[in-house]
């Protein structure tokens, strides 16, 4: 089969199409054929690995030494069953599927940048909406399940005010359909471009980090969300960290080990079949220009998520 391999850390370049032997589904695993998959922020991360010497040092520990254990990346899976092992009962052959390649902070399995991956039945792994395309299927685990682990450190009541730091990208624009349909007035912060695509998604205001009088138009918060973590910083985040209420609370993509629990992703799957979240796609590219996805993620100005067709 096709597979994107990194051969290597460092620049894009690293990733190259090459042939593999198919993978074959263990008795409790089934054959996903792949149609879409994503390049997240945190994909980029690790090919790139451009990190200070001990952070760099400890996703070594985890990833491989060199190059990535696994040289085929991705956790992001959308696709149809073609096999399945001799245990399996939650899946028939022919089923749409959508999957997420971690269950657990130490229990993840990458492998989504190819034709083909197998995956546990009972993984992050679900049938896909139907009134889901696959690329649309595809742009929902990573961010959502980011923004549900973020939410799910607030008790979100009824009107309560939140700032999203990042609300176009691809955990903001899950965070705030999340925090809208739990009851909370959400103001987004972005550019000015993605103004229209926060508002579509429910934001009540938005403030332009790059304006000069960005910082002014901070209120207080009962819950000011970082989106984008130390990744990226302006005057109007360091402010926004102290624009909280006394019982306030800022939470930062950052805090913490993030967890993606299966009640989260079924949680997602059924807010998209309700209509109550959507998945937003920047752009599309085909497996063979893996490359070039990867350098446009790179460049941190995404709206939402970009996809791969397989």
């Amino acid at each position: 089969m096709k597979a994107i391999e990194c051969l290597k850390y460092g620049d894009a370049e690293n990733l190259v199409l090459s042939n593999v032997e198919k993978p074959t589904p263990n008795d409790n695993e089934v054959l996903i054929k792949i149609r879409a998959t994503s390049v997240t922020t945190s994909d980029v991360l690790i090919r790139g690995l451009n990190e200070p010497l001990i952070p760099r040092f400890i996703l070594q520990l985890i990833f491989g030494f060199g190059s990535p254990r696994n040289p085929i990346l991705g956790m992001v899976t959308s696709g149809i069953v073609e096999h399945k092992g001799k245990d399996v009962t939650l899946f028939d052959v022919g089923d749409e599927i959508f999957a997420y390649g971690s269950i657990s902070p130490t229990n993840r399995r990458f492998g989504s940048y190819a034709e083909y991956i197998c995956l546990p039945e009972d993984w992050n792994l679900a049938l896909k909406p139907a009134n889901l395309s696959f690329e649309e299927a595809a742009a929902i685990p990573y961010g959502g399940l980011l923004a549900s682990h973020l939410l799910k450190k607030t008790s979100i009541k009824k009107g309560d005010k939140i700032l999203i730091y990042g609300a176009s990208g691809s955990i903001g624009t899950m965070a705030i359909q999340l925090a809208k349909n739990a009851g909370a007035h959400v103001t987004g912060v972005c550019s000015l471009r993605n103004f229209d695509l926060v508002k579509s998604l429910g934001c009540d205001q938005m403030i332009d980090y790059t304006a000069e009088n960005a910082e002014k138009q901070l209120q207080t918060y009962k819950y000011v969300i970082d989106a984008v973590g130390n990744s990226k910083s302006s005057a109007l985040k360091e402010k926004s960290k102290k624009a909280i209420t006394p019982n306030g609370k800022y939470i930062s993509i950052d805090h913490g080990t993030p967890l993606t629990p299966k009640e989260a992703f079924l949680n997602l799957k059924s807010l998209a079949e309700q209509g109550k979240i959507k998945p937003v796609i920047d752009r599309t590219y085909p497996l063979e220009r893996m490359i070039e996805a990867h350098k446009y993620v790179e460049k941190g100005r995404k709206r939402g998520n970009v996809i791969i067709t397989v």
